[in-house]
């Protein structure tokens, strides 16, 4: 079922939260105290430089990297083999041309089956459809 036919509720995009109430005081407190320890601890650690490092470095010219073989190791042009042309011609249909087998049958739908004998052309013939 297409997201279309849901309802509005059920979609993942325009859920415009307003501004956060919190529950105390208190919990306010307990939450700028976790955060200003996050950031303490983020300096300490380096992630503010790390930060400004990827930040200069996705900013920068691209490396170009173009290789090139070391001196006196150029490859040498090599010429294809030269082949002779030989026209394709069809080749001859294969026919059966053995006395075993009388004909084909078709038994049910498309299941084909060979006949080998007056009798089974007939078993087949009268079988239900």
């Amino acid at each position: 079922m297409s997201m279309h036919l849901h309802h509005p509720a059920l979609s993942t995009t325009g859920k415009r939260q307003g501004k956060f109430k919190w529950p105390s005081a208190e919990a306010k407190r307990q939450a700028e105290e976790l955060e200003a320890k996050w950031q303490d601890l983020l300096k300490r650690q380096g992630a503010e430089q790390e930060a400004r490092n990827k930040k200069r470095a996705l900013s920068s010219a691209p490396l170009v990297y173009n290789p090139a073989p070391p001196p006196g190791r150029e490859t040498v042009h090599i010429n294809s083999l030269e082949s002779t042309w030989a026209p394709c011609t069809q080749t001859q249909r294969q026919v059966y041309t053995g006395t075993k087998v009388m004909g084909v049958t078709i038994v049910h739908k498309s299941c084909l089956q060979p006949v080998f004998n007056q009798q089974e052309a007939i078993d087949a013939a009268n079988m239900r459809r």
